[in-house]
């Protein structure tokens, strides 16, 4: 392991997380929002996201007091926008067949955060045989099997069949590497945090694919960095960070810290950065939180704190 990675993935974390924290009200919920809410992406994920990032912060415990403090106040913000979880448990009242209130709940789950009520509630929903037969890509399937587990949701009479999930992935078929598109990349990235709970469980994705990954993902990283797709080469160097033998490259992380703003921005991409407020996070918030989750699971794996 390259450890002259660990400072620029201590530096990259705490800049983005600086970010986020200084501008967490573009990710409020609009006045008299409800559970209602028909387009959740537009609305609602920021938050999900940013509770991500914080909580995996938590999680790990590497990134140093000020960043645990500021991870912390960024889950404490997003939790009250959700009412405490209030806001979910009516969402997946009035919609029981959509996912989104597990998968958000989670991040807050891992870091302590809990809404029994919730909770019941999920776990009558996930055994459902309808809610396991939803049509949807398989990466989404371990999305919400891996949020199951992570709640300590996923023990009903229907467990989860992991090595299933994993096998009708795209990711799962061994693909011709060379094949590879944006839409399979970001597919094979999630499929990766799932099946890891984004590095928790660096085996998770079994010894065969962790191989294959592992030799074909210098590859990939460099050619979304050469056509300058910065937020899918930050995603693939989370799935570094995620392999039972992680893969952080010195050369990667120096350009991606070349490419952060010095106020903590990380850009989605080489197309210009709008200087209009509302425009710079509805672009750029998703990158800078995968740039903050790619610092945390690095500095991690660079400090041995995982198997």
């Amino acid at each position: 392991m390259d450890m002259s990675v660990t400072p620029l993935a201590h530096q990259v974390t705490s800049k983005a997380l600086t970010w986020l924290h200084a501008h967490r009200e573009h990710g409020a919920l609009p006045e008299y929002s409800t559970a209602q809410l028909a387009e959740p992406n537009s609305v609602y994920k920021p938050l999900g996201e940013t509770a991500l990032a914080a909580s995996l912060v938590v999680r790990e415990a590497v990134a140093g007091t000020q960043e645990l403090r500021i991870a912390r106040e960024l889950l404490d913000f997003c939790w009250e926008q959700l009412g405490e979880g209030a806001m979910l448990h009516e969402r997946l009242l009035r919609y029981p067949m959509m996912s989104d209130p597990l998968e958000t709940y989670t991040h807050f789950a891992r870091s302590g955060y809990r809404h029994r009520a919730l909770e019941r509630l999920v776990a009558h929903t996930t055994s459902l045989r309808s809610a396991r037969a939803a049509e949807v890509l398989p990466n989404r399937r371990l999305a919400v099997a891996n949020a199951a587990r992570v709640a300590g949701l996923d023990r009903g009479p229907i467990p989860f069949d992991w090595d299933a999930l994993r096998r009708e992935t795209w990711l799962g078929s061994f693909p011709e590497p060379w094949l590879v598109d944006w839409v399979n990349a970001y597919n094979m990235t999630h499929s990766v945090f799932h099946c890891t709970d984004w590095g928790r469980l660096p085996t998770g994705l079994g010894a065969d694919l962790s191989a294959y990954v592992g030799n074909w993902l210098p590859v990939w990283t460099d050619i979304w960095a050469e056509i300058g797709e910065w937020d899918l080469m930050a995603e693939l160097m989370i799935v570094g960070s995620c392999l039972p033998e992680p893969h952080c490259d010195a050369g990667d992380w120096e350009r991606l810290a070349s490419l952060q703003h010095e106020d903590g921005l990380y850009p989605r991409d080489a197309q210009p950065v709008s200087d209009d407020p509302g425009e710079r996070f509805s672009d750029q918030h998703h990158p800078t939180v995968v740039a903050a989750v790619a610092g945390t699971l690095a500095l991690s794996r660079t400090l041995g704190s995982r198997p």
